[in-house]
């Protein structure tokens, strides 16, 4: 395969964009992207959404996304993979560019949660997960994650606040990311007071639904100016899981999450140590605990004990949410793992300002759809 190199990003705040439109927010960061890249000219442009043609009652965002940004006759195509879907889109201009199917594509990841409201929203959101077995039953994604956080206190004996380190971490790192939604420290007395959500669950276990859009623009090598910032794609790879949780022979072991990370540094030619940030799928924290089990960064039933806010700092053994992460940046679903590249990409290039990595020459990305279902994991390499 050609090389695949990430040379522009853009992103909006993610927030509550009552005013906004899915086309206003995913032209914004196309031409962001675009322009940050040198306004190369694209061939494709692959949509990352999750929830549009529910929520916000609009498919087809291949023709309205590429209309509004003024790339009109341009290939463009939804990519979904529940709340992975931006990650999703990744793989696909991946593999377009990487193929040589095309030179130049736009990946753009986009959700607008906020055009409805109420307990529909939470309907829609589990479809991500089996629902003859799960959704039609009433159970939720927070539901979900609840019941595997139960099963891991009572099988482990792990301590409840050893979850902490997760929020604790997305929060302090999230003080000094502008397009955060949540830029306020939290420390352990106030985790630990938080009203409950989905027992064990608190409201700090947990995302919060927002709007959001974030864009990526990828080039084969011969595209790469002179002096531009590039960052190497040196893996992108998708495994898959049982979608109803009650089929794995144990829930606590996200399959998924293992083949996609050994995949991943099998191809990418590394190892875990190699590694200087993972951008892993932090809340709910029970997912970013069982993520660094099933990656081979702890053991099975020890995750705890490494998922320390020493070792999770980003001056620590793994950096991880390194500007908020999912929990702090709040959650746009279908943009979910565009933010996290984007993140990725700026520590890379030496442009996360306060929160910068030292020396950070390798990062890992990871999404993850339902109760990870799909885990989707992308490797990156400064150029």
């Amino acid at each position: 395969m050609e090389k695949v190199y990430i040379t522009g990003i853009g992103q909006v705040a993610v927030s509550e964009h009552w005013d906004k439109t899915l086309s206003h927010l995913s032209t914004a960061v196309i031409r962001a992207a675009l322009n940050d890249a040198g306004s190369p000219q694209p061939e494709i442009v692959y949509i990352g959404n999750f929830l549009a043609s529910s929520i916000s009652h609009q498919a087809n965002l291949g023709a309205l996304v590429c209309d509004a940004a003024g790339l009109n006759g341009v290939e463009g195509t939804t990519v979904e993979a529940g709340e992975a879907s931006g990650a999703a889109a990744l793989h696909m201009g991946y593999l377009a560019v990487g193929s040589g199917l095309a030179d130049c594509v736009v990946v753009v990841g986009v959700e607008k949660m906020t055009d409805m409201v109420g307990n529909q929203v939470e309907a829609f959101a589990a479809q991500s997960g089996d629902y003859d077995f799960e959704g039609m039953q009433g159970l939720t994604p927070n539901g979900m994650a609840g019941l595997l956080m139960q099963r891991y206190l009572d099988q482990y004996q792990a301590p409840r606040a050893s979850f902490a380190s997760f929020p604790i971490t997305a929060h302090r790192n999230g003080v000094n990311n502008s397009y955060g939604m949540y830029r306020k420290g939290l420390d352990l007395e106030t985790y630990q007071k938080a009203p409950m959500v989905s027992a064990p669950l608190t409201l700090y276990d947990v995302p919060s639904y927002m709007d959001g859009a974030a864009a990526l623009v990828l080039v084969s090598q011969k595209l790469i100016k002179e002096g531009q910032q590039a960052v190497l794609v040196s893996a992108s790879e998708i495994a898959t899981d049982t979608l109803a949780v009650h089929d794995r022979a144990d829930p606590l072991a996200f399959e998924a999450v293992r083949i996609s990370v050994t995949q991943a540094l099998e191809k990418a030619g590394l190892t875990r140590d190699c590694l200087d940030l993972f951008e892993c799928w932090d809340a709910p924290s029970i997912y970013g605990m069982l993520s660094l089990e099933a990656g081979g960064f702890a053991e099975r039933g020890q995750g705890w004990q490494f998922a320390t806010q020493e070792n999770l700092a980003l001056t620590g053994r793994l950096p991880i949410a390194t500007l908020g992460g999912i929990k702090a940046h709040g959650f746009a679903p279908g943009a979910a793992g565009v933010y996290q590249v984007l993140d990725a990409v700026q520590q890379l290039r030496g442009d996360a300002g306060q929160n910068q990595v030292a020396s950070a020459q390798v990062a890992m990305t990871q999404a993850l759809s339902g109760a990870a279902a799909s885990a989707i994991t992308h490797i990156l390499r400064k150029a």
